[in-house]
C-alpha cells in the first residue's frame, strides 16, 4: 500500500477545500439574511432609501455566494442555509416592491431559485399583514383593500403549485400559513371598515341642541 498516504492526502485536500467553501457559504448566507431582515424592518419604518441600500448589500453578497462558492461547489446550491438566504432576500425584495407599488422583481433578476422565490413571496404576506395593521393604527385606510387583494393574489398563485415538497422546499406549509394570515387580515380589515362606516353614519345624524 505504497500509495495509500498519497490517496489520503488528496482526499484530505479535497475535504479541506470543501469545508472552506462551505464555511464561506454559511457566512455569506447569514449576512444576506441579516441585511434582508433589516431591509424589511426599514420598509415597516417607511425608510425606503435605507431598505434599498440594505437590499443592494444583500444582493452583492448573494452575487459573491454564487460566483465565488456555488459555481465551483454546486452541491451547496441546494443546502438549507443557501435556500434560507435566498428566501429571506426574496421576502424583503417582494415586500418592498409591493409596498412601493412596483412590479414584482422576477426570480431570474434576483438570481435565486424558484422554490426560494415562492416561499419568500409567501412569507411576504405576513409582512404585508403587519404593514396593513400599522396603516390601520395610523387610521390610514387608503391602501388596505389594495394590499389585501395582493395577499389574496399571492395565495391564489401558491395554491396552484401542487408539487411534491421535495421540489418546492416546504411550499405547502408556507401556503397553509398564508391562508391563515389572509383570513385573519380579512376579518380585521372588515371589522375596521364596518366600524368606520358606522362612525360616518353617526356623524351624519344631526345633533340635538
Amino acid at each position: 500500500m505504497k500509495n495509500l498516504e498519497t490517496i489520503a492526502e488528496e482526499i484530505r485536500l479535497y475535504f479541506s477545500a470543501k469545508d472552506a467553501a462551505r464555511e464561506k457559504a454559511l457566512r455569506l448566507s447569514r449576512e444576506v439574511i441579516r441585511y434582508s431582515a433589516n431591509a424589511i424592518r426599514a420598509v415597516h419604518r417607511q425608510e425606503k432609501v435605507i431598505a434599498e441600500q440594505l437590499l443592494s448589500s444583500a444582493r452583492a453578497l448573494l452575487e459573491e455566494l454564487v460566483n465565488d462558492v456555488l459555481q465551483n461547489n454546486d452541491e451547496f446550491a441546494h443546502a438549507g442555509f443557501v435556500h434560507d438566504a435566498q428566501k429571506e432576500f426574496a421576502e424583503a425584495s417582494t415586500t418592498l416592491a409591493i409596498v412601493d407599488g412596483k412590479s414584482l422583481p422576477e426570480p431570474e433578476a434576483l438570481r435565486i431559485s424558484y422554490p426560494a422565490y415562492l416561499n419568500g413571496l409567501g412569507e411576504a404576506v405576513g409582512e404585508l399583514r403587519r404593514y396593513l395593521l400599522d396603516s390601520l393604527r395610523r387610521n390610514d385606510l387608503s391602501r388596505c383593500e389594495e394590499l389585501l387583494a395582493v395577499m389574496d393574489d399571492i395565495y391564489a398563485v401558491l395554491m396552484t403549485m401542487d408539487f411534491p415538497e421535495g421540489v418546492t422546499y416546504g411550499l405547502r406549509r408556507t401556503s397553509d400559513a398564508v391562508r391563515g394570515i389572509l383570513e385573519r387580515t380579512r376579518g380585521d380589515l372588515t371589522l375596521v371598515l364596518r366600524q368606520k362606516e358606522l362612525e360616518d353614519k353617526l356623524e351624519q345624524i344631526p345633533k340635538k341642541r
